[in-house]
C-alpha cells in the first residue's frame, strides 16, 4: 500500500501434480486457518481452474485466461499454461497492485499443476522470488497423490520429481503425501507407511522391483535414480487426509516453522514456543529465577482449540 510501513506477510505456494488435491488443500486449509482466527486470502494462480470451491480474493483468470490463450495462439492446454505464466511474470505489477491492499493476511497460492513449471521453466520460479522481494515469506507445498506408494516404479518417480522440484522452486520445501483418506483403496502398500514417508533404504524397492520381469531390464537405470536421491537426502513426505483436523495441523506446523511465521510477532510466541516448534515437541524453559513458564500459545489459544475440537 502507498505510503505505508512494509509489513512481512507468509503464505503456502501450493504446487503439485494434476488431480493432487491443490484447491482442495486450498480449500481446507484455509477453513482451518480461519477457525484458528488468522484472517486469509486464496489467490488463484491457475488460469485453468473454474469454478472455485473457495472465496477468492485475486484470480488470475482477471488478467489472462487460459481458453482466450489457447483460441488467439492456437496452443494445447499444456503450452498455453506455459504462456499464462509468462503473461503473468511479464504483468508483476498487476499482482503486486492485488497483493498490497491485503497485507495482513495470510495467502494461500493455489498455482497450476503443470509439473514443468515445477521443474525446470522458469516463470513460477521467478514470480515467487519476486514475491520475496515484496516481502512475502512463502513455503513451498507439495502435494503427491498418495497412490503412488502402492506402486515401486512410480514412487521412485515422485521422488525423482520431488527432488527436481525442490532443487528448482527456490523456496522452503514441504512435501506432502495427499488423500491419505483413500490410499486403502488403492491397494496393499508393500511396506509400512513410515517407509515412504521418511524415505527409508530405498534398495528394498529395487529388490521389489526386480521381481517384475519388466523393470528387471531397468535395475542399472533405476539404481542410479535411487542413488542420486540417497545422495541429496532432501525428500521426505508429510501424511495428510484433509479431513481430519490433526492432520492438518500437522501440515500446518511443519509449514509455519519453514517459513518462519511460528517465530513472528504476530504470534506472540516466548522463548518456550519457539524452542518447541524448533525441537519439533512441548520445551519447558526454567529461568535462573526458578520462574518455570507454561506453553504460551498465540491470544487466540482458545479459538485454536476449540477448532481442534471441531
Amino acid at each position: 500500500m502507498a505510503g505505508a510501513a512494509p509489513t512481512t506477510a507468509f503464505g503456502q505456494a501450493v504446487i503439485g501434480p494434476p488431480g493432487s488435491g491443490k484447491t482442495t488443500y486450498c480449500l481446507g486449509m484455509s477453513e482451518f486457518l480461519r477457525a484458528l482466527g488468522r484472517r486469509v486470502a486464496v489467490v488463484n494462480l491457475d488460469p485453468a481452474n473454474e469454478g472455485l470451491p473457495y472465496e477468492c480474493a485475486v484470480d488470475v483468470g482477471e488478467l489472462v485466461g487460459l481458453g482466450d490463450v489457447m483460441d488467439a495462439l492456437r496452443l494445447g492446454p499444456n503450452g498455453g499454461l506455459l504462456y499464462c505464466m509468462e503473461y503473468l511474470e511479464a504483468n508483476l505489477d498487476w499482482l503486486r497492485a492485488k497483493l498490497d491492499p491485503l497485507r495482513g493476511h495470510y495467502f494461500l497460492f493455489d498455482c497450476p499443476g503443470q509439473v514443468e513449471l515445477c521443474t525446470h521453466h522458469g516463470a513460477l520460479r521467478n514470480i515467487f522470488s519476486q514475491m520475496a522481494q515484496w516481502d512475502l515469506r512463502l513455503t513451498a507445498v507439495h502435494l503427491v497423490d498418495s497412490h503412488y506408494c502402492t506402486d515401486p516404479a512410480k514412487f521412485i518417480s515422485v521422488l525423482c520429481t520431488s527432488l527436481a522440484t525442490m532443487l528448482h522452486v527456490e523456496l522452503p520445501h514441504v512435501n506432502v503425501l495427499s488423500k491419505m483418506d483413500l490410499i486403502e483403496h488403492y491397494g496393499k502398500l508393500a511396506f509400512n507407511l513410515d517407509y515412504y514417508t521418511e524415505v527409508l533404504d530405498l534398495s528394498y524397492l529395487l529388490d521389489h522391483l526386480a521381481s517384475d520381469p519388466f523393470f528387471r531390464h531397468y535395475r542399472q537405470l533405476n539404481e542410479k535414480l535411487v542413488q542420486l536421491i540417497e545422495d541429496y537426502s532432501l525428500v521426505s513426505f508429510i501424511p495428510l487426509n484433509i479431513q481430519d483436523k490433526e492432520s492438518i495441523q500437522r501440515v500446518l506446523q511443519a509449514v509455519d516453522k519453514a517459513n518462519g511465521y511460528c517465530f513472528g510477532i504476530q504470534e506472540q510466541r516466548s522463548l518456550e514456543a519457539m524452542m518447541s516448534a524448533a525441537m519439533g515437541a512441548d520445551f519447558h524453559f526454567s529461568s535462573t529465577l526458578g520462574i518455570q513458564e507454561k506453553y504460551l500459545a498465540p491470544p487466540d489459544q482458545s479459538v485454536e482449540q476449540e477448532a481442534m475440537q471441531l
